[in-house]
C-alpha cells in the first residue's frame, strides 16, 4: 500500500545547494553532499535533487555530481536537470539513482516520456510541472525554463496526458509559493490528486510541519515535498538542515489512514 512521503527537495545552482523565492534570487545554503549526509542520519523518506541550471543552459547532466550524490545517499533519490533522451536517463539510473525527473523536455517533446519509460521503467519516470495561478481566470498554467515562459497549457489536462504517455509520478511545483513558507496550495493539490492515477507530489509553500499535516489531511496519500522548510530554521531563516523525527512522521502519516 502506498504511503505519504515527506521529501526534501534540493536545488543545485553552479554546483552548490541554493534556495529560491518565486524561482528567483538563488541563495547559497551549503554543499549538497553534506546535506545528503544529514538527511541520511535523519532517515528521510526520499530525496529530490534538481539542477536548475542544466536545462536552461542546455547542458548535459552533471554525472560526476550525480554519482557522488547516489553513492552517499541511503534513501531513494530522484534527480532532474538536463535530461533530454533515454540514453542519459539510463546512464543516470546506472549510477544508482532510483528516479529521473524531466520538466521542460517532457513538454517540448512528449514522446520522450514514453521513450524513457520503455528504457528504464515507468516507475522511474517523474515529470515536474512548474505551475502558476492564472491572473484573470480560474486554473493554473504550466511554465518552463525556471518560470520564464508560460506555455498557457492547463495543468490538469497536461498532467493527464503525461500520465497516459507513461509518467509514473508527477510533481507539481508552485511558482507563486516557492520559498514563501506560507503553506501549500491545497486547492491545486486536491485537484491534481483527484485527476491522476499515478503518485502525486506537491512542492512549494511548506513552512512548518503543520503545513504538511494540512496537505495530508486534505489530500490523503501524496508526496509532501519542501525546500525551505528543511534548510532554514526560525524567522530569520538561519541555514540549518532539519527533518522531522521518525515518531513525528509516523504521527503525521497515521492520520491519513484513520
Amino acid at each position: 500500500m502506498l504511503r505519504p512521503r515527506i521529501i526534501p527537495c534540493l536545488l543545485i545552482h553552479k554546483g552548490g545547494l541554493v534556495k529560491t523565492v518565486n524561482f528567483k534570487n538563488p541563495k547559497y545554503v551549503g554543499d549538497p553532499i553534506n546535506a545528503v549526509k544529514i538527511f541520511n542520519e535523519k532517515e528521510a523518506d526520499e530525496l529530490i535533487v534538481l539542477d536548475i541550471d542544466a536545462s536552461v543552459n542546455n547542458s548535459e547532466p552533471n554525472y560526476r555530481l550525480i554519482s557522488n550524490l547516489a553513492n552517499e545517499c541511503r534513501m531513494p533519490i530522484c534527480y532532474g536537470g538536463g535530461i533530454k533522451n533515454a540514453t542519459q536517463a539510463r546512464k543516470i539510473i546506472g549510477l544508482g539513482v532510483e528516479k529521473i525527473a524531466i520538466s521542460s523536455a517532457a513538454i517540448e517533446n512528449s514522446a520522450l516520456i514514453t521513450e524513457i519509460a520503455k528504457e528504464i521503467g515507468r516507475q522511474s519516470v517523474v515529470v515536474v510541472l512548474d505551475v502558476k495561478k492564472r491572473l484573470f481566470k480560474s486554473g493554473y498554467d504550466v511554465w518552463l525554463n525556471n518560470a520564464k515562459f508560460n506555455t498557457k497549457l492547463c495543468v490538469i489536462e497536461l498532467s493527464r496526458q503525461l500520465e497516459e504517455l507513461g509518467a509514473g509520478e508527477v510533481v507539481f511545483n508552485s511558482i507563486d509559493l516557492d520559498g514563501k513558507m506560507e503553506g501549500y496550495d491545497l486547492l491545486l493539490a486536491a485537484q491534481v490528486r483527484q485527476s491522476l492515477g499515478v503518485p502525486v507530489t506537491i512542492l512549494g509553500g511548506a513552512g512548518c510541519l503543520n503545513d504538511i499535516e494540512a496537505l495530508l489531511n486534505h489530500c490523503g496519500v501524496v508526496g509532501a515535498a519542501a525546500g525551505s522548510l528543511f534548510v532554514f530554521k526560525g524567522p530569520y531563516r538561519a541555514v540549518l538542515i532539519n527533518y522531522p523525527s521518525m515518531s513525528r512522521r509516523d504521527e503525521l502519516i497515521s492520520k491519513v489512514f484513520l
